[in-house]
């Protein structure tokens, strides 16, 4: 089998919701292009202040590959929200999500593709978060455990990192899910696959890539807020 990263990856498009992204978002896009040849990439903004969109367009210009989506006049914004609307525009068999700010590592992009070869849907899990304070980490830890409870009692599908926004999935199989569910995302909320897995049979083949650090932003601020603790609680019981 040849190396990942001698492959042809025409056939992934990588989906980067952004919000204020400027200082990570052209770094993230040359690392993507350089590691995985002909991969596809599709930066939806929800409204950037900063000159995102403007790095994007920029790059866009000379890479037929990289495409900027405006979402920034959508009825309803949200990382889920923008996510979703990009997700429709997608003309490869797979969909690779991640975030703007160099959190999920460049690396495991091709490894989650390939992934896809064998199952419907591959998560980025978490196994170990470096610089995040005791507060962040109880909150995120709890949160994940507490719906991995809850989905496992209501036999929902389940991984070992609920919160994950790090993943890939056949592009027929999260299409069909946009079309018999759609109205069941949590629109202005940040985690997609919460509501994926929510939505799943039993029959999707689910695997996992574990990796070990969770690295801190490097530039720019976090934009987790309590809002969105509630919208996870929304996803967990809807």
């Amino acid at each position: 089998m040849p190396k990942i990263d001698k492959m042809d990856f025409s056939e992934t498009t990588v989906i980067i919701p952004t919000l204020n992204e400027a200082g990570n978002i052209g770094r993230l896009i040359k690392r993507l292009s350089k590691l995985y040849y002909g991969i596809n990439i599709i930066v939806c903004d929800d409204g950037s202040t900063d000159g995102t969109a403007e790095r994007v367009k920029k790059i866009a210009a000379s890479d037929h590959r990289v495409m900027f989506v405006d979402h920034s006049k959508a009825g309803v914004k949200g990382l889920t929200a923008s996510v979703i609307y990009a997700a429709e525009l997608v003309a490869t068999p797979k969909i690779v999500v991640m975030d703007g700010d160099m959190q999920h590592p460049p690396e495991l992009v091709g490894k989650i593709a390939h992934m896809l070869d064998e199952s419907d849907l591959c998560i980025g899990i978490r196994t170990h978060v470096n610089n995040w304070g005791w507060y962040r980490r109880f909150l995120s830890k709890g949160i994940s455990y507490f719906s991995y409870f809850i989905f496992k009692i209501r036999r929902k599908r389940t991984c070992d990192d609920m919160m994950s926004g790090f993943f890939g999935i056949k592009t027929k199989l999260f299409k069909r899910i946009i079309a018999e569910h759609k109205e069941e995302f949590v629109l202005r909320g940040y985690k997609v696959l919460l509501d994926t897995l929510r939505m799943l049979n039993k029959g999707v083949k689910i695997s996992e890539v574990p990796y070990i650090t969770f690295h801190p932003r490097e530039k720019g601020w976090s934009k987790l807020r309590v809002r969105h603790m509630v919208d996870v609680l929304v996803s967990t019981f809807r």
